[in-house]
């Protein structure tokens, strides 16, 4: 990580995808900032707005009521003009008409990446929380957005598993996870599916048809959850798949999709935005930047963009054992 001075008003952005909790993690940067001495300005509408100077002053009560909502009050879009050098330069010239002298960034490795070019080109300082239910991100234990995101996802699944239990059936249940199958398996084990596929690990469709085989006539139903990025192509390329092989099977595809990013945050979502929040405010303050806040063992950690970024965070490799051993 970096470091320089104490910034004086600091600006707030969330970028990428919206996750619960994104709210909670405003509340905390904008009352921490006011408790020390801070001018905040939101930007509305991600690095769009910033490009555009899209803001509004925010105060301890603009972020009043907001804790319990999913969402994000400053709204979030994606950004052609900023993935330009033209566009970075506009962003950087509008933060020093404003007089803002450094940014907290809320969302994933696009939003990140963004922040760290900025500083690069222009010596914009910026700290990152991590918004993303993708639960990609190196450095923290659990991004912000994820455990609700599982929650709301497994009380789907829970209610399939009810349908398909009174007809016999197999389901296929698509969840969120372009490049991560951390909702995936961790739904998988949570709701007691028989089978996981996911982007990380590339399984061959003879396993996937001997572990539905082996639960046939054992059990009453049948779960096989999807990552939405699995490497087949989606829950409903790998029905058609499975229906080839056992075309007696009834078979059924729910995609539960963006639902998993709305709703209420949970506790979790709401106490780790809070800690990260105003360890971002604090990290500002003694001059740190280009990292990314995150948890680590019911640790505030600090982690460089650059490593936060790289590549993505592993899948807890004995959840497939575990999962193995229990759908039998």
């Amino acid at each position: 990580m970096s470091h320089g001075v104490k910034p004086h008003h600091i600006g707030l952005l969330t970028s990428g995808g919206d996750s619960p909790g994104m709210n909670a993690a405003i509340r905390a940067v904008v009352r921490c900032a006011h408790v020390q001495g801070l001018k905040v300005t939101g930007f509305l509408g991600g690095y769009d707005g910033l490009v555009n100077g899209r803001s509004r002053p925010l105060g301890p009560r603009d972020v009043s009521n907001i804790i319990q909502r999913g969402g994000t009050m400053l709204r979030t879009a994606r950004s052609a003009a900023f993935f330009t050098e033209e566009g970075r330069a506009k962003a950087a010239s509008i933060l020093g008409e404003l007089g803002v002298e450094a940014l907290v960034v809320i969302g994933g490795n696009g939003t990140f990446t963004g922040a760290d070019i900025l500083h690069r080109e222009h010596g914009v300082r910026s700290v990152g929380l991590p918004g993303t239910i993708d639960n990609d991100l190196k450095g923290t234990d659990r991004s912000i957005g994820y455990d609700t995101a599982i929650n709301t996802a497994v009380e789907a699944i829970d209610r399939i598993r009810d349908t398909a239990s009174s007809h016999d059936r197999l389901f296929f249940v698509e969840v969120m996870g372009r490049d991560s199958g951390a909702i995936a398996l961790d739904c998988a084990v949570a709701a007691g599916a028989e089978f996981v596929l996911v982007p990380e690990r590339e399984e061959h469709i003879d396993q996937l048809i001997e572990a539905i085989k082996g639960s046939d006539g054992a059990k009453a139903s049948s779960i096989v959850v999807v990552a939405e990025g699995e490497t087949e192509g989606g829950a409903f390329r790998i029905a058609d798949l499975v229906k080839d092989r056992l075309p007696n099977k009834d078979i059924r595809v729910t995609v539960i999709g963006h639902v998993q990013r709305g709703g209420s945050p949970t506790v979790q979502d709401r106490v780790l935005s809070s800690r990260l929040g105003v360890a971002a405010v604090d990290a500002l303050v003694r001059g740190e930047h280009s990292c990314m806040m995150g948890m680590i063992g019911g640790q505030v950690t600090s982690t460089p963009f650059a490593e936060a970024i790289q590549g993505h965070r592993e899948l807890d490799r004995d959840l497939f054992r575990v999962l193995r051993i229990l759908a039998t």
